[in-house]
């Protein structure tokens, strides 16, 4: 192994060309979240999001934290492709719920997404379920708290979606004590340890588990 050139700036690079040629809107999204570094998913994650929900022919989805719409833009064009479906969006932000509204009339799949303006965890726990399924992407530190309502909310067979796994590195830190670290080192030892999901974590971007419920 040359670990000069296998380096995450290489290896990340390298699976974001691997990313199909996507719509325009979908690039102009990318290149806001640049320029104003807002937090999406990225080409690679959203396209392996995408690509889970077709393989498990995902009729439904809610996203815990949906930004501006990007991630929510990627499970849409699966469910749109596997047929229809409904994918939630949640935002505590009315400002970002509407340009997200406003991304997806652009890319034609605003008719399979519902908009809620909400704490993303208490739209979960009142939205009807099963789902096939959920996408995690809230504050950090209150992933934990989270996974007994997922837990709860996803079908049987069911795959959870978890962003920033690995936290930028923070998580081998020993003297990093903050409450979103902590939050995700807890996270992980959770759902790892419970028997009742099968559970992997992939190096792409910030780290991205998926863990299938049994």
């Amino acid at each position: 192994m040359n670990k000069k050139l296998l380096t995450y700036e290489t290896t990340q690079a390298y699976l974001a060309s691997l990313v199909p040629p996507r719509e325009p809107e979908l690039m102009e999204m990318e290149a806001y979240a640049e320029k104003h570094d807002f937090p999406i998913i990225g080409p690679a994650c959203g396209y392996y999001c995408y690509q889970l929900a077709r393989m498990i022919h995902a009729k439904s989805v809610f996203e815990l934290g949906s930004g501006y719409g990007y991630s929510t833009a990627w499970f849409a064009k699966a469910l749109k492709e596997n047929g229809g479906g409904v994918v939630h969006h949640t935002v505590w932000d009315e400002e970002l719920s509407q340009r997200a509204r406003s991304h997806l009339v652009k890319l034609q799949s605003a008719d399979v997404v519902q908009f809620h303006v909400s704490e993303a965890v208490e739209a979960l726990q009142r939205t009807d379920s099963p789902f096939d399924i959920i996408f995690n992407d809230i504050d950090k530190q209150a992933y934990p708290a989270s996974l007994p309502i997922i837990k709860e909310k996803l079908r049987s067979g069911g795959l959870l979606i978890i962003d920033n796994m690995l936290w930028s590195g923070r998580i081998f830190d020993k003297s990093d004590i903050s409450p979103a670290t902590i939050g995700v080192q807890e996270f992980t030892k959770q759902i790892t340890q419970d028997q009742d999901w099968i559970v992997s974590l992939t190096p792409m971007r910030d780290g991205m588990i998926v863990a299938y419920k049994k």
